[in-house]
């Protein structure tokens, strides 16, 4: 199945999104590159749409058909990240201990900073056990800044 990618500009710097006909596969950031991806499929466009509206913080939920690909580990961890609430956050324990796993809280971590599909699937929504904002792969200021657009209370580490 062929895979189209888009960049897409966001307030916390450009995006790659990729796609098949029938789900979002990747959405990444761009630091490295600047990329000028510019496929024009349907639904590379409607996951523009939704990110314009929730950095406009007029959408709480996204309605993009996801493909996750990892091991089932990673995806059971990532659909548990799904259901975390719009400006709620968990830690990583309480996710280890909703996939019935309560030992495998680093792999949780690992898991999470793996996660494909960055914002969509909210992976800024966990943190540490103490509160603190810790690990993100886009950077904890943007982490801190996709908290604060969810009205998310959050300590940045010292």
């Amino acid at each position: 199945m062929s895979i189209q990618r888009q960049t897409i500009r966001s307030p916390i710097g450009p995006l790659i999104a990729a796609a098949t006909q029938t789900g979002l596969v990747e959405l990444r950031f761009a630091d490295s590159e600047e990329p000028r991806l510019s496929a024009e499929t349907e639904l590379l466009t409607e996951t523009a749409r939704q990110l314009q509206e929730f950095f406009e913080g007029t959408r709480k939920a996204f309605t993009i058909p996801l493909e996750l690909r990892g091991t089932e580990f990673q995806k059971k961890v990532w659909n548990a990240v799904l259901k975390i609430p719009y400006g709620s956050t968990t830690s990583y324990a309480q996710i280890a201990e909703r996939i019935g796993n309560p030992g495998a809280v680093r792999a949780v971590g690992a898991a999470n900073g793996r996660n494909p599909i960055a914002i969509i699937v909210p992976c800024h929504r966990v943190i540490g056990s103490d509160g603190e904002l810790c690990g993100y792969g886009g950077g904890l200021w943007r982490k801190e800044k996709l908290l604060s657009i969810e009205g998310a209370a959050a300590k940045l580490p010292i």
